[in-house]
């Protein structure tokens, strides 16, 4: 979900050694239809030619639980709406959540999109806890889960 703090976790892994994508960059998301969905084959590219090391990947899109069966864990990042509205307010990384009509996307998104998304969650992490522990937490998780290093 927009402003729980993906993009800021991310850099950290990387600061940290970790190979990460983030699939909201880049040619990874197909929007031409009614829906934002990975490409496929490029996600599927992905993960066969990862080796080693742990690979964290984050996206929001209607397609990723295709994806679950590949990823060792699928760890859902949350934030109370009042976190989660200010966090857009005053980031300077992404102008989205700005505007009003961004904003109530996101009140709306997180009503529909967030139960879902905690349904299929291996493992949440409530992202009001320091950036350096929800990156300890997230290198916690991938260490726990060995089958194949793909988050």
């Amino acid at each position: 979900m927009s402003g729980t703090g993906k993009s800021a976790v991310l850099a950290e892994l990387e600061r940290r050694g970790h190979e990460v994508v983030d699939t909201d960059y880049g040619d990874w998301v197909d929007e031409s239809g009614p829906e934002r969905l990975w490409r496929e084959e490029r996600i599927a590219a992905l993960l066969d030619e990862h080796v080693g090391g742990t690979l964290f990947i984050s996206g929001c899109v209607a397609n990723q639980g295709r994806f679950y069966p590949r990823f060792d864990a699928v760890v859902l990042l949350s934030a109370p709406l009042e976190v989660i509205l200010e966090r857009v307010t005053t980031r300077e990384s992404n102008d989205f959540g700005k505007a009003d009509d961004e904003r109530e996307k996101i009140v709306r998104d997180l009503e529909v999109f967030e139960p879902l998304l905690r349904a299929g969650a291996t493992n949440e992490i409530d992202t009001r806890a320091s950036l350096a522990q929800v990156a300890d937490e997230l290198e916690r998780i991938a260490k726990a889960e060995p089958r194949c290093q793909s988050q």
